[in-house]
């Protein structure tokens, strides 16, 4: 199954998603509480499961994706401090080509290569 969704229809909802940006994440947060339906009870049985994965990952002795991107694009490099510039911005971003006009400026100088030596890692 197939679903196209119009130009008009996201550019529609881009706007709506800029509108919110500057709503009180407080108000915003209770708002959704209370949409959802969700008790109580089932809100602390899906924290519960959360906290389960999370000590269940951490207990892991073996880095996972995330972490091994973490580990070699840190803020500590010029790569790392690119993407962390790149991933702030890209919400707020108008349309398509300045997204890659901006991709092109954050990415565009890096020394990526350097961080392909000695590893079969696709990172």
């Amino acid at each position: 199954m197939s679903t196209v969704i119009s130009s008009a229809t996201l550019v529609g909802l881009r706007n709506k998603i800029n509108e919110a940006w500057f709503y009180p994440e407080t108000e915003v947060v209770q708002a959704r509480l209370q949409q959802h339906g969700l008790s109580f009870q089932a809100r602390q049985a899906i924290t519960a499961q959360a906290a389960s994965w999370v000590t269940t990952l951490r207990a892991d002795p073996d880095p996972n994706l995330m972490e091994s991107f973490l580990a070699e694009y840190g803020l500590s490099t010029d790569e790392g401090i690119a993407l962390m510039c790149l991933a702030e911005a890209y919400l707020r971003v108008p349309d398509t080509p300045t997204l890659d006009a901006l991709i092109r400026d954050k990415i565009g100088g890096a020394d990526w290569a350097r961080h392909q030596q000695g590893t079969d890692s696709l990172l």
